[in-house]
């Protein structure tokens, strides 16, 4: 009689870690840095220190969270992929329950926390945000259509706006532009990688672009979501939420992130995918961060 062998229950502090792994955490850190900008563009001083210290917190946890969740949901997609079958539950090192369990507490302590320490409205749009991410893109939309990306992008780009609910406790026009320009930034960002990843996605069976049409339609759909980035990218100027140093890092940011757009468009390689995907992470963090220098420069 043939037997299986199960790999070996780790310890706690390894489950913890690699756990922890699970959650993404650069990925975790660049939405809540977002959520962190829109925090501090809510209000001309600085924010009050409770939904400052407990909006990032509960934010970060749920995030993770929701991390969590999507590396269990495609754990048997992970694992035939070289990109991510190291992850803890593609291998089957940590056991489906554990990852349930755990991740299930890190949402449920910062939704205590958001709805207690910072407001409701906070609360639910986060929770919102880790059912649109956990469930309507992971489990719905990812292995559905090869738009899943751009619409499960909308999941994406709340970071700003939960940080700006946070603070205030209402959603205004300001931080809906915020959300519009990581919902375009997102396309571009993504596919630089699944182009350099095609032969991975296509051995997942996962219907992503370039899979479904082909390396050159990505590249042309990159570059167009570049250009609607770019202009979108100028709206906090022209409405006046921003001003012109605001401006001129966003013209040289967009002018860069174009370019390589460009680039990969006529002279396509994987080294250059792979240098706009990281450019696309600066890009993103600068353009933020150069909103946050202007607003407070203006005060």
């Amino acid at each position: 009689m043939k037997t299986t062998t199960l790999p070996p229950t780790p310890g706690l502090a390894r489950s913890l870690v690699q756990f922890y792994a699970l959650t993404k955490p650069r990925v975790v850190q660049l939405i809540v840095f977002c959520a962190v900008i829109g925090m501090f563009l809510a209000t001309p001083g600085l924010p009050s220190w409770r939904p400052l210290v407990f909006g990032t917190l509960g934010i970060w946890l749920v995030a993770g969270a929701a991390a969590a969740f999507n590396c269990l949901v495609e754990q048997k997609i992970d694992a035939v992929m070289r990109r991510t079958a190291w992850r803890p539950s593609a291998t089957g090192e940590l056991r489906p329950a554990l990852i349930i369990g755990l991740s299930g507490a890190l949402c449920g302590v910062g939704m205590l926390l958001l709805a207690t320490q910072v407001n409701t409205l906070t609360m639910w749009l986060t929770f919102g945000t880790f059912i649109g991410y956990a469930v309507v893109y992971t489990v719905l939309l990812k292995p559905a259509t090869p738009q899943n990306i751009v619409i499960g992008g909308a999941s994406g780009a709340m970071p700003p706006v939960l940080g700006w609910a946070a603070v205030t406790g209402h959603v205004p026009a300001q931080a809906l532009i915020l959300f519009l320009i990581i919902f375009l930034w997102t396309p571009p960002h993504f596919w630089a990688l699944a182009l350099y990843r095609t032969e991975d996605y296509r051995k997942s069976g996962l219907p992503m672009l370039p899979v479904t049409h082909g390396p050159e339609y990505t590249r042309l759909q990159a570059l167009l979501y570049t250009v609607l980035l770019s202009v979108v990218s100028i709206m906090p100027f022209a409405v006046h939420m921003s001003g012109r140093i605001y401006l001129v890092c966003a013209v040289v940011l967009d002018g860069i992130f174009l370019a390589y757009a460009w680039e990969l468009k006529v002279r396509y390689s994987d080294a250059l995918a792979r240098r706009m995907f990281r450019y696309s992470i600066i890009y993103l963090s600068l353009l933020f961060g150069a909103m946050l220098v202007d607003h407070y420069l203006r005060f």
